[in-house]
């Protein structure tokens, strides 16, 4: 539309602040008008045939809602009022002709309205070359994608008739899908030959950016034209199966799951290949297999997720609930799980606890799965010898599956589950079938697993997400490289006072409720006093766990709901002194006195798989010739030990108080009870030299004295390992006074602070240490052959 007739009034004139929208000169377009100002301006317009002009303005921050001269751009739009009417919803609607670009100079009145003092601007290089060039060339430009109707066209129909080079800028700037801010400078930039040059660019990338979204709109409808074509084909695939009496359905259903499913591009590729070849198959064994691969893939998790619950302390509240003790054990796992928190994209090793059996190792994995929400999954590995029991079998095989990984993984029906590889340190190692350990590496190598490839799937699957548990009994059973892959979690056992709590807590009333003892009302049939769990601890028990605890408490428990099956009544309460009847004499006593009553007998501390014990080495002498006999089935690890100690008893006879003739004239034997037990190590290098030292002194061991350590041939005393469980082993027998290395003296912060408070230890550098500590003062065993010579004080 032309301006010409258009004249700015002397007086200040109608300003209309807009929030969002920028309209630009040659452009009509309908706003609507909300404000309380905005309105009562159009109110105040009267009739919209007189074409009242009014200025537009864009507000810098649409968030203001009554803006002052600071608030709006200074270059403004002055405008006719072409229409004003209400709108579907009762708002004003008024339609404005934007003629020519005003300069804001001030706020003439901000009441009831805003109005607005100002110039009009004029165009720089309006009727240049170099404009009218730019503007000629932008048309030429735009007219091959103008269509034969549309805004565009009608931009180009108008600059024929206005052949304004501003003018088509501002007009094509209006019509082309511009962000605000575009717009904005559009408006503000005064130069037309400017101006264009900006439109000209801006147009080029608008006109590229839908050129390519008619290109992937054309390439859509291509796609999905060809899926309904092979839909359709299928459903007359499917019409034709049923004619020839083959039932197509489960194919189709397993094809719907499969297209329904969300699959990695890889997955995808290989199951729609898998698909396609089994569509010309036919209903034959290979058929079957393909089926049955494809229905693995449909089961499997690839992108489900469990819902992971973040909360620590809720982790810590549910390890206390169901776990009494084991705080360092806690701690670690605490550890683990911040670590794996914090660092999204974390390679954090895997959790191993290994322990002896029944100290809770299975029961705190499914703990941490309960408190964080994962699925937990159990896959015990003990006796596994196929390395395809990991990996799975190759689909060559008649009956091949996957292995017990992504069996598991199937069941979890996410991707981030508790794993626990129950057992590992019971692999069977090596055979024709491969090695299952050296299959696990990739399982548990966070920077290898994100890749694990089953033998039967022969795709890559992501356990990356997975948490995974191992337990063991013994970790030296692994091999190197699968140990360095575990983070190992020691476990090694209860303290007596901590067995009776967990009885308490969880035995008792877990075996009350399946024994059918516990009444409707909460109340037990069965009741036992601490003194009672406490003598059933102490004398019809002695393990690191609490299973044979457990298992003494079912025995009371089929006791107890026999005889109310009979037609017992009320509550039946079982103490200390009870226990006779109802568990028959008791299986342990404290025998270390009475075997060291005698001397050339020493107790010593011995680490196993299913935790600490104590043993006792007895030695006997006869004449003979100074030979040495061991027995007890020592290996060869004990037996040198045994050979070392008599060297060193030999070469210090005189200091010790011993008369060398003695030994050239009388024969050793060493024998360790429990001949049927396997035993080996060098820890029991100081039991062998004390319990050699009192037989040819005649001095007795003290009964309550345990000791653990190795010998060497200059009487040092070298460190050992399992020191808690020694010490816990030690402390159930009922010995109060342990000697240890002075080396395995950091070992003693790993013991329960009850434990620390009820023995004493000596940390022993040598043996005279040892000696000091562990013989009686004198050899008053008045039965004893202690010959000429023997008995003398040690050496300070």
């Amino acid at each position: 539309m032309a301006d010409a007739n258009v004249t700015l009034p002397d007086a200040p004139i109608p300003l209309l602040p807009l929030r969002g929208g920028v309209i630009l000169p040659g452009t009509v377009r309908t706003l609507p008008v909300g404000r309380r100002k905005s309105v009562a301006l159009i109110q105040s317009l009267g009739n919209p045939r007189d074409r009242p002009l009014v200025a537009v303005a864009v507000q810098r921050d649409p968030r203001i809602n009554d803006p002052t001269i600071a608030d709006l751009h200074p270059v403004a739009v002055l405008a006719e009022v072409l229409d004003i009417r209400r709108g579907q919803n009762g708002g004003l609607m008024v339609a404005l002709n934007a003629v020519r670009r005003f300069a804001l100079t001030g706020l003439a009145a901000t009441e009831p309205y805003l109005t607005a003092e100002g110039e009009e601007l004029p165009e720089p290089s309006a009727d240049s070359m170099k404009a009218r060039i730019m503007a000629e060339s932008l048309a030429a430009a735009l007219k091959d994608t103008a269509g034969e109707e549309g805004p565009m066209k009608a931009t180009l129909d108008a600059f024929r008739h206005d052949p304004s080079p501003g003018r088509l800028a501002d007009r094509v700037a209006s019509v082309l899908e511009l962000t605000h801010s575009q717009q904005v400078h559009i408006l503000l930039t005064l130069d037309a030959a400017d101006r264009l040059e900006r439109v000209t660019s801006l147009a080029g990338e608008t006109l590229t950016a839908a050129d390519l979204r008619k290109k992937i709109e054309a390439t859509v409808r291509q796609n999905l034209g060809q899926r309904q074509r092979e839909n359709m084909l299928r459903e007359q695939m499917a019409a034709i199966r049923k004619e020839l009496g083959e039932d197509g359905g489960q194919d189709d259903a397993l094809r719907k799951r499969l297209t329904e499913k969300e699959l990695p591009d890889d997955i995808r590729e290989a199951v729609d290949r898998e698909l396609r070849r089994l569509e010309n198959l036919g209903q034959g064994a290979e058929a079957q297999v393909a089926r049955t691969w494809l229905e693995w893939v449909a089961d499997l998790p690839w992108t489900e997720r469990a819902e992971v619950k973040s909360d620590l302390n809720a982790v810590a509240d549910q390890l206390d609930a169901d776990h009494y003790g084991l705080d360092e054990v806690k701690k670690r796992i605490l550890e683990h799980m911040a670590v794996l928190q914090l660092a999204e994209h974390s390679k954090g090793t895997i959790l191993c606890l290994t322990g002896p059996p029944g100290t809770g190792k299975t029961s705190l994995a499914r703990s941490v799965a309960e408190a964080t929400g994962r699925p937990f999954v159990r896959i015990s590995l003990g006796g596994v010898r196929d390395e395809a029991s990991i990996r799975g079998h190759r689909r060559t095989y008649v009956g091949a599956l996957p292995g017990r990984i992504i069996e598991g993984m199937r069941k979890a029906k996410a991707r981030n589950p508790v794993i626990l590889l129950d057992e590992i340190d019971k692999l069977t190692h090596g055979g024709f079938s491969g090695n299952p350990e050296a299959a696990l590496l990739e399982v548990l190598d966070p920077a290898q697993n994100n890749t694990f490839t089953d033998h039967y799937l022969d795709l890559p699957y992501d356990l990356s997400e997975a948490l995974f548990i191992c337990t063991s009994n013994q970790i030296g059973n692994l091999s190197a490289p699968l140990r360095d892959r575990l983070e190992v979690v020691n476990i090694d056992g209860y303290t007596p006072m901590e067995k009776v709590r967990i009885a308490q807590a969880h035995l008792l009333p877990r075996q009350l409720e399946a024994h059918g003892l516990m009444g409707k009302d909460g109340t037990p049939g069965l009741e036992l006093t601490e003194a009672a769990i406490d003598a059933i601890v102490r004398d019809y028990t002695r393990e690191a766990g609490v299973r044979q605890l457990e298992r003494e408490l079912v025995r009371l428990c089929r006791g107890a709901a026999l005889r109310v099956a009979r037609g017992g009544e009320g509550t039946l309460a079982v103490e200390a002194t009870d226990l006779d009847t109802w568990l028959g004499k008791a299986r342990f006593h404290q025998q270390v006195a009475e075997r060291t009553s005698l001397p050339g007998v020493a107790t010593g501390m011995a680490w196993t798989p299913v935790g600490g014990d104590i043993l006792f080495i007895e030695t006997s002498r006869m004449p003979g010739r100074g030979k040495l006999e061991i027995t007890g089935q020592l290996g060869d690890v004990m037996t040198e030990s045994a050979r070392a100690a008599l060297t060193y008893v030999r070469s210090h006879a005189e200091e010790l108080g011993i008369s060398p003739k003695l030994l050239e004239t009388e024969d050793v034997h060493i024998h360790v009870p429990a001949g049927a037990t396997p035993k080996d190590g060098p820890s029991a290098g100081v039991t062998i030299f004390t319990a050699l030292t009192s037989l040819f002194t005649g001095r007795r061991v003290r009964g309550d004295v345990a000791m653990t350590g190795e010998c060497t041939l200059r009487g040092r005393v070298l460190p050992v390992g399992g020191i808690k469980s020694k010490v816990l082993a030690a402390h159930r027998a009922g010995l109060t006074h342990i000697i240890l290395p002075a080396q395995n003296a950091r070992d003693l912060d790993d013991l329960p602070e009850s434990v620390r408070a009820a023995l004493t230890f000596t940390l022993a550098e040598d043996m005279a240490t040892v000696l000091a500590v562990a013989l009686e003062a004198s050899p008053d065993y008045a039965d004893a052959d202690v010959p000429d010579g023997a008995g003398a004080p040690l050496p300070s």
